[in-house]
């Protein structure tokens, strides 16, 4: 049997550790990099920083359309890793896994991004996109 599709991205940051994680637990930091688009609405974020505990974002694209994701957080090491679900509000049966890995590096942080169990190719594909939109954003908050 295959195993369902993943992808990886890593992206060099000009921040520290602390910084970065802060960028990927504090919803008023969240809000500064995630679903940024031309839209008038900003995006929505709430956490619940603990093992077993919840987050969801939400945010509007370019053209208005509404995103809401949602999760269980089932790992954090502070300033270094974060593990958990990740559940569109339109497709709730096709549950994934993030995983943000935090490493200091030379120039900051370098920052890996491992998302696994897509439900196909397609649906990998379309989160690379966002994840590479969101990232660029992120690098953004640190130039």
């Amino acid at each position: 049997m295959a195993s369902a599709p993943s992808l990886v991205l890593k992206r060099q940051l000009k921040a520290p550790p602390e910084k970065v994680y802060q960028a990927w637990t504090q919803p008023e930091q969240m809000m500064r990099w995630w679903g940024v688009t031309p839209h008038p609405n900003k995006p929505i974020a709430e956490t619940d920083l603990r093992v077993g505990g919840r987050f969801r974002v939400q945010f509007w694209g370019a053209s208005g359309e509404h995103h809401s994701v949602s999760g269980v957080y089932r790992e954090i090491e502070p300033n270094r890793k974060l593990v958990f679900t990740w559940t569109w509000q339109s497709t709730p049966e096709r549950e994934s896994q993030v995983t943000i890995d935090i490493r200091p590096s030379s120039e900051g942080s370098l920052l890996t991004l491992t998302h696994e169990r897509f439900f196909n190719e397609k649906v990998r594909d379309d989160h690379g996109v966002g994840w590479n939109h969101a990232l660029d954003n992120l690098e953004k908050v640190f130039a």
